[in-house]
């Protein structure tokens, strides 16, 4: 294989695999028409009220259904036909979306409303996604499965970096405006809704418990005793909770930089631009087989990035920092997914999977609360350099604490899985 090949992105899963392929673009497509939505709402409400407390209280309107919803939307995806939940969610997320752009074509400057979608759109979410991120392998053999997620992950990472900035210009041209982003996002739902109508059934396990607290007990559980999965999900929580500082941002931009709002932009950009190089140039990466201890120094490379972050006096050393963190993030899920999906029986994977959701979600808001106390108690500088030094020494104790968790190896390699189709015609 030449070595360029080698050491971009394997594109191995869109190649043999047409039902991801389609699966990927429609996701892709439908994540960006959201992230228009994203940026609408956030600057309808900044319009209706002049409060950037407003606009900070969308973050509450979403957490509350999330977490709500999140661990129990697990146990109706391992008690139903995955295929059918995604697409009855996935059509009344197109619903909400649409809601959205009504709201927005009648001239409605109502905020309650508008909080009151976005609740919607998130406990939908809280059930979709769980559900939606069962397919990656079920579509895919195991030696493609860390190729698969680090697709999704660049999918992720596009919207990141092209959403708010096709946002931006939408809303900057005139004639388009916010009724533009929300009906361009009603519209990006075709592509996902056709890539899972394409997909077969996906019918649960034969003895699958009834959805409720039990069943998502069972899930906790399960997490709780496999050292491996605790392993992950600890390490993974330790780096959104101690060493994501976003929060201290605007802070460390006024005292180190004059409060220059275009600075402030490139902070988060180069953290996306990061992961958008990293995903790209993650061939040698993704072939490692100790994916316990490829996540662990992930994770530690992330808490002193934003270490290295918090001293920096020059910007480029700065916006560098950002951007290793970045590249480490991209790393640190993409192993944690792998790792997830190949411990995880299906019985239990819909459970699992909505437990990391709302890990995923709910650390980075947690993140950004205890950045925000201890820099008001200290600085933001101290309270950025300790939550980075906290992370490193987390990925290092959980090493020698959870010795299954750092030994992990990836699966050995299994022969191709059989190209899905549905039997019935294809939607068109």
């Amino acid at each position: 294989m030449p070595r360029r090949a080698r050491l971009l992105a394997d594109l191995t899963p869109l190649r043999e695999s047409p039902a991801f392929r389609r699966l990927w673009a429609g996701s892709t497509l439908s994540s960006v028409g959201g992230s228009l939505t994203t940026f609408a709402v956030a600057l309808q409400v900044y319009r209706i009220t002049g409060s950037p407390f407003a606009v900070g209280a969308i973050g509450i309107a979403q957490m509350v259904p999330l977490l709500t919803a999140g661990l129990l939307g697990g146990t109706v995806a391992d008690a139903t036909d995955r295929r059918r939940l995604v697409l009855i969610t996935s059509s009344a997320l197109a619903v909400v979306s649409a809601a959205f752009a009504i709201q927005s074509f009648a001239g409605l400057q109502v905020v309650w409303l508008l909080y009151g979608l976005v609740a919607v759109q998130s406990a939908i979410q809280a059930v979709a996604s769980p559900a939606k991120a069962t397919f990656v392998p079920a579509l895919l053999p195991p030696s493609q499965l860390p190729a698969g997620l680090m697709l999704n992950r660049l999918s992720f990472q596009v919207m990141l970096t092209a959403g708010p900035a096709l946002a931006g210009l939408i809303t900057a041209t005139p004639g388009l405006g916010l009724r533009a982003c929300y009906a361009l996002d009603v519209l990006t739902f075709t592509g996902s809704l056709y890539a899972v109508a394409r997909l077969p059934e996906m019918k649960p396990q034969p003895g699958a418990p009834r959805p409720g607290l039990r069943a998502a007990a069972e899930g906790v559980s399960f997490i709780g005793r496999t050292q491996v999965l605790a392993g992950a999900f600890l390490a993974d929580l330790c780096a959104t909770v101690f060493g994501l500082p976003v929060a201290l941002f605007p802070a460390i931009n006024a005292e180190r930089f004059g409060g220059n709002p275009a600075i402030l932009g490139l902070f988060m950009a180069s953290i996306g631009v990061g992961g958008l190089v990293s995903g790209a140039l993650s061939g040698p990466a993704l072939r490692t087989a100790r994916q316990g201890r490829a996540m662990l120094l992930a994770v530690a490379v992330w808490g002193g990035a934003f270490a290295g972050f918090a001293v920096a006096p020059w910007l480029w050393l700065t916006l560098g920092c950002l951007a290793l963190a970045g590249a480490a993030d991209t790393f640190t899920v993409v192993f944690r997914g792998a790792i997830v999906q190949s411990v995880t029986p299906d019985a239990l994977r819909g459970r699992v999977l909505a437990a990391d959701y709302v890990v995923g979600a709910g650390g980075g808001e947690l993140g950004s609360l205890e950045a925000g106390a201890l820099g008001s108690l200290t600085s933001p500088a101290i309270s950025a350099l300790t939550g980075g030094l906290i992370t490193v020494a987390a990925a290092v104790a959980i090493a020698v604490a959870m010795p299954a968790f750092a030994r992990y190896r990836r699966p050995a390699d299994e022969p191709s899985a059989p190209e899905l189709e549905p039997a019935a015609p294809a939607v068109s």
